[in-house]
């Protein structure tokens, strides 16, 4: 996570950049701004992304247990 937010840093800074030379307007202000907004939507998935508990884990790594198995109906 901590270097998504060192990228994030890094793009804002990239963005104020280009907009400072190209002007607020230009399409290279506005992907530039774009780009940023991508990084920072996807920082905030990885937090929502809830970490498996420690039976999900067994199941991951013994699919074959009896108590991992789904039957279906």
């Amino acid at each position: 996570m901590s270097d998504i937010k060192q990228k994030i840093q890094e793009e804002l800074q990239e963005a104020r950049t280009v907009c400072d030379v190209k002007g607020g307007e230009s399409p290279e202000c506005a992907a530039a701004w774009d780009a940023v907004e991508e990084l920072q939507a996807e920082a905030s998935h990885q937090r929502q992304v809830k970490p498996k508990n420690s039976f999900e884990q067994y199941c991951d790594d013994n699919p074959e247990a009896a108590e991992c198995r789904i039957y279906d109906d």
